[in-house]
């Protein structure tokens, strides 16, 4: 199994830019190579909580939609996101 280079997600829930910030900020991005580490496939959907900006949190439905250069996240596979 190699790493996979980049994961790309799609989300559901909201469409407002603090989400996507807060999913872009690299605490977040270590949070999801550490607590998806392994295999990824795409279709697979993962419910997260994320800072929605006033101390509030938001569930949305983060979707795989593709995985490239490997089959597994790693400490360096990259995410990349849209709504």
């Amino acid at each position: 199994m190699d790493d996979a280079r980049l994961v790309r997600l799609s989300y559901v829930g909201t469409d407002e830019e603090t989400i996507l910030d807060a999913l872009s900020e690299e605490s977040y991005v270590q949070y999801l190579r550490r607590s998806k580490a392994g295999p990824v496939t795409p279709g697979a959907e993962w419910e997260e909580l994320v800072n929605d900006g006033c101390g509030m949190t938001r569930r949305v439905t983060l979707t795989v939609e593709a995985v490239v250069g490997g089959d597994t996240i790693g400490e360096k596979t990259t995410f990349e996101l849209k709504c």
